[in-house]
């Protein structure tokens, strides 16, 4: 089973497209909101992620919302 975590903000519609197909692949996975938790908005910084939705599969950052890049992450090519 793949660990899927997303990093959103309110504002973005890139990120509500890439919860749309991670629901539509039938992907179980948490979203954190970072406009309004700033302990991930600063983990994110850490790790010199500036942009969202920054999307962790396993062991794989994405940054940015690509449907090919997250089908190979999650192995459904």
């Amino acid at each position: 089973m793949n660990k899927v975590t997303i990093y959103t903000s309110t504002t973005c519609p890139h990120c509500h497209s890439a919860i749309d197909f991670l629901k539509e692949l039938n992907v179980d996975f948490e979203e954190t909101n970072v406009q309004i938790d700033t302990d991930a908005r600063l983990e994110l910084i850490k790790q010199k992620i500036m942009g969202v939705p920054a999307i962790f599969i396993n062991d794989e950052v994405i940054v940015g919302f690509n449907k090919d890049k997250i089908l190979t992450a999650l192995n459904k090519h």
